[in-house]
């Protein structure tokens, strides 16, 4: 149990940023299964939905929720189904 004030404030700034990068990380994971799901099943506006999931891939990175590479790998795996 935190003691001091600032040790305090850093648990509760935890708990809410884990919150936060939860939500992301299944909404990420959401999309991601979604595009592979439409790219199985030759759906006509998979190319759409590809370019979908590679946006929520990168917003990913800029908030710090997913590496660098980890997007780009992930992108490339994507990619690499679609053709």
């Amino acid at each position: 149990m935190p003691r001091s004030k600032s040790a305090i404030k850093r648990e509760r700034l935890t708990k809410k940023r884990t919150e936060r990068n939860r939500s992301l990380e299944s909404k990420l994971k959401t999309t991601v299964k979604k595009a592979q799901k439409a790219i199985v099943m030759k759906e006509e506006d998979s190319p759409q939905i590809v370019r979908e999931a590679c946006r929520t891939i990168d917003k990913m990175v800029t908030k710090g929720i997913l590496h660098k590479n980890a997007a780009a790998r992930k992108k490339s795996r994507l990619m690499k189904k679609v053709s």
